[in-house]
């Protein structure tokens, strides 16, 4: 596994503790010696987030585009330069094996994915080129997240006259690039610099005001968001509507629902035009009371019965212990939750609306005479 094994050197920065050892975190900063107040400067003020584990590879070619587009689920084989979008690859029953976020570039596709399935989805990719013109390896580039809305005062340090929309990428002097996220803030960017320069860009930025932020302040923003994180919000039953990736780019999701054939794309319609999915993604509120926490992975109870699996677990700074946690379709908002020894409740404005009838199944009562 390369580079995203090996702890980063802004390790080395004053008051970086890692992330625990057994997570997927160990080789970056979970936090700088103030987690809440790293949360407020990357909400309120600008803050600076060391996310270089994740595993990132390029693809070059002209038929980068459209052979990606063939395999995967979002609509990009039109992309168009300087954009990007996120992406899915599934399994054969739509299950979700891969999440990952595209830039296209100057005739190269760069792609970042979590760091600890990177290399089995760039040897998938690889594996599934054939004949096409388009060229998968890996990118000894590391990214780094900008939060906050004064990241506008930051455009001199990051050498870009203005910064880009959502989705949209600006070139940065010394290779790489800017790319603005709808997620987990309003005010969301991403770096990807060469991974030599990553010290180098931290001081940059720093320097200029961007507050040192773990990545406890990114992942609880992203909780907040209902951002799930492949492999801790997700497991290995997961399909995309129960993990919110449903939509086009200008949906901010991650699976185009108007798209030709791609591995996985039959429970995709099935489920969109037949059925329900058997789970949702919620927001949990736990009880901070409890002498123990659970784990991500723990089960979700109600009245002793399991109806869900637990995810990401993180302290807010407004909203204290909250969690996503992926729940039966069929559970209340109100039904008393218990997530190991903590008592938990379902935030009702991070149910899902699901009421609506589907098309195909209209289609077919029409067709019946219903």
């Amino acid at each position: 596994m390369s580079v995203v094994s090996t702890p980063s050197p802004l390790l080395t920065a004053p008051g970086a503790v890692p992330g625990l050892p057994e997570g997927p975190d160990a080789a970056v900063a979970w936090h700088y010696g103030d987690p809440f107040g790293e949360q407020r400067a990357a909400a309120q003020r600008v803050a600076v987030v060391d996310r270089s584990h994740r595993f990132v590879f390029t693809i070059t070619g002209a038929e980068r585009l459209t052979w990606l587009h063939t395999v995967s689920s979002q609509h990009i084989a039109a992309l168009g330069d300087r954009r990007s979008a996120e992406n899915l690859d599934l399994d054969l029953n739509g299950r979700v094996l891969h999440h990952f976020v595209l830039s296209d570039l100057d005739g190269t596709l760069w792609v970042d994915t979590e760091g600890e399935r990177g290399p089995d989805l760039l040897g998938f990719l690889q594996k599934m080129v054939f004949w096409a013109d388009a060229k998968p390896e890996p990118a000894d580039y590391a990214v780094l997240s900008l939060l906050g809305p004064r990241v506008r005062e930051l455009t001199g340090a990051l050498g870009v006259e203005q910064l880009p929309g959502v989705y949209e990428v600006a070139p940065l002097s010394g290779g790489g690039f800017l790319r603005r996220m709808p997620w987990p803030t309003e005010d969301s960017y991403d770096l990807l610099v060469p991974r030599a320069e990553l010290s180098r860009w931290w001081s940059r930025l720093t320097e200029a005001g961007a507050e040192p932020a773990g990545l406890w302040a990114f992942e609880a923003l992203r909780v907040a968001a209902l951002r799930p994180r492949l492999g801790v919000d997700t497991d290995d039953r997961t399909i995309p509507h129960e993990a919110r990736w449903i939509g086009g780019i200008a949906e901010h999701g991650a699976v185009h629902l108007d798209k030709g054939c791609y591995r996985g794309q039959e429970t995709v319609a099935r489920v969109h035009n037949l059925g329900k999915p058997p789970r949702h993604l919620v927001l949990l509120h736990l009880d901070g009371s409890a002498d123990s926490r659970p784990v991500t992975g723990d089960p979700v109870t109600a009245g002793g019965r399991a109806v869900g699996r637990l995810g990401t677990i993180v302290d807010h700074y407004e909203l204290g212990p909250i969690a996503l946690a992926l729940i039966k379709r069929t559970i209340p908002a109100d039904t008393a939750l218990a997530a190991g020894s903590m008592a938990a409740a379902i935030d009702p404005e991070s149910m899902p609306a699901d009421d609506e009838p589907q098309a195909g199944r209209v289609a077919v009562d029409r067709l019946r005479g219903r």
